[in-house]
């Protein structure tokens, strides 16, 4: 059966696309966790439907003007809530609703009917296309070649700023630049789970990796690993009973966070009882 639906180019493009976000999704997403930028990301994933509008309404490439707003997004949030005295998550609930209401008001302006729209809310790995792969890819393998480069400087960033900025490390400069691969991993992973459902690719495998590693590089490769059954089950589930994909691919993730969290505590109940005895 999987020879035969491997013939099917919509499929290969969903198995291509669902390895490129675990690998995407897996290396931000650990950044994303050990910062504590969660509603950070949350507020960029829905800040980036004003460039869906905006995209439909001047009839080009929706993804591709989402990621340039979801950019300009996240560095205004840095920006200003670094160099002025407004805090962080007043910013990002700002412009998290002005790129909603930008969104909503270029849609409704647009002549027609924006027939893909729902895709872009909730999902739909199986509409994506040969320039979404290749988009992915191109997002994926930037993100591998910083990550190599500049892995001891991300660890620093991440873990303790103040420290790093001891030691004559642009905080900064490191700050705008994963900030930006941030936006951009959010935007071309939306086919895949939506805005709606985005944040949770990158924070549910890095959630269970967490369980049983507390390592940078450990939970990286884990929530890779963790991203790919996922992505793999939610497809199938999505093929057999006919549900969106991207409802498929966080039910997935949650149901092996659900299981993972029992082991630990299992694990957890029998390392104790060795103890005693």
């Amino acid at each position: 059966m999987i020879a035969e639906l491997l013939q099917y180019k919509f499929i290969t493009n969903s198995l291509l696309a669902g390895i490129f976000a675990s690998i995407s999704c897996g290396i931000i997403g650990t950044y994303i966790v050990t910062r504590r930028k969660v509603f950070l990301s949350g507020g960029i994933t829905h800040a980036s439907f004003g460039g869906i509008g905006i995209g439909y309404y001047f009839g080009f490439n929706p993804v591709i003007a989402a990621a340039v707003f979801a950019v300009f997004s996240s560095l205004g949030i840095e920006f200003i809530s670094k160099k002025t005295d407004v805090r962080e998550d007043s910013v990002i609930g700002i412009l998290w609703s002005f790129g909603m209401a930008v969104g909503i008001m270029f849609i409704f302006l647009t002549p027609g009917y924006a027939p893909n729209l729902m895709s872009y809310l909730f999902g739909s790995i199986l509409t994506v296309s040969s320039l979404d792969i290749w988009l992915m890819f191109g997002l994926t393998a930037l993100i591998i070649f910083i990550f190599i480069a500049f892995y001891r400087t991300i660890l620093f960033v991440s873990y303790d700023q103040e420290f790093a900025k001891t030691h004559n490390i642009a905080v900064d400069f490191i700050n705008y630049l994963l900030i930006s691969l941030v936006a951009l991993t959010i935007v071309l992973n939306i086919k895949i789970v939506g805005i709606i459902l985005v944040i949770s690719l990158l924070t549910i495998p890095q959630s269970i990796a967490n369980l049983f590693t507390k390592k940078f590089k450990n939970i990286i490769a884990l929530s890779i690993v963790i991203g790919l059954v996922g992505a793999f089950l939610g497809l199938v589930i999505s093929y057999k009973i006919n549900i969106p994909s991207g409802a498929s691919i966080i039910f997935s993730l949650v149901m092996i966070f659900i299981l993972a969290k029992a082991v630990q505590i299992v694990r957890r109940k029998m390392s104790l009882r060795n103890q005693r005895m």
